[in-house]
């Protein structure tokens, strides 16, 4: 089992969230699409060669996001992260994944 968190434009974050839980992902037992959601202020500067989906290269942006987090089985992380790159606005989505040990 895997976690599966990320950081999206508050405006994209359903469309983001549907496609990952078609693979699949955000099952905990007898519930599908589960994930938790905060709210926060984004922060990046597009480098010279960047494509931003937000603001302009050389400017710093500030946006406001959604972290989400849910849970992957093993056989849809891959599938998973695939679908949220496919999905996600940004050229570089942030995202981490971790390893979950079963007690």
């Amino acid at each position: 089992m895997y976690k599966l968190a990320f950081f999206v434009p508050v405006e994209d974050a359903e469309t983001v969230k549907e496609a990952i839980f078609e693979t699949g992902a955000g099952r905990i037992g007898d519930y599908e699409a589960c994930c938790f959601q905060t709210p926060g202020t984004g922060q990046f500067r597009p480098l010279e060669g960047a494509d931003p989906h937000i603001g302009e290269v050389g400017g710093l942006e500030h946006v406001e996001e959604l972290k989400v987090e849910l849970v992957c089985s093993d056989d849809v992380i891959h599938p998973a992260v695939a679908a949220l790159k496919l999905a996600h606005p940004y050229e570089e989505p942030a995202y981490d994944v971790w390893q979950l040990e079963d007690i």
